[in-house]
């Protein structure tokens, strides 16, 4: 049986409700494209950076540190000389993940219509003199 709003005991659309900074970290680019990466299986930090092409070594640790916080991956030291560094998702994070490759599969497969639809876009706009 399907949850309505109303049987949630949080409200995503409220300022002030938790999940909100949650759909953040997990919606925004570098979280979800974290959240993929690790869904291949877990990586150390390198490996991780080279596989999320862009992201800067700054906004990867935090993109990392957050999820963790939300107990979407779990982070492992190992104490090694030079220390090394495991991420991977916990089972809550793989269940974020696989819904969120599913959205990335499907914009991916619809992006011939995405582009037509700019094309024809900038096209309209041009016609008008732009914004």
């Amino acid at each position: 049986m399907e949850s309505t709003a109303d049987d949630l005991a949080y409200d995503v659309f409220s300022r002030a409700c938790p999940s909100r900074g949650t759909l953040e970290h997990v919606t925004g680019r570098w979280g979800s494209l974290t959240l993929g990466a690790l869904y291949e299986g877990g990586c150390r930090f390198n490996e991780l950076r080279r596989r999320v092409d862009g992201v800067s070594e700054k906004m990867l640790s935090q993109t990392l540190h957050a999820l963790e916080r939300d107990g979407l991956v779990h982070r492992e030291a190992q104490p090694t000389n030079p220390p090394r560094v495991d991420y991977e998702l916990t089972p809550l994070g793989r269940e974020v993940a696989e819904r969120l490759l599913a959205l990335i599969r499907f914009v991916e497969g619809r992006m011939d219509d995405v582009l037509a639809a700019r094309a024809r876009y900038d096209t309209a706009a041009g016609a008008r003199g732009g914004r």
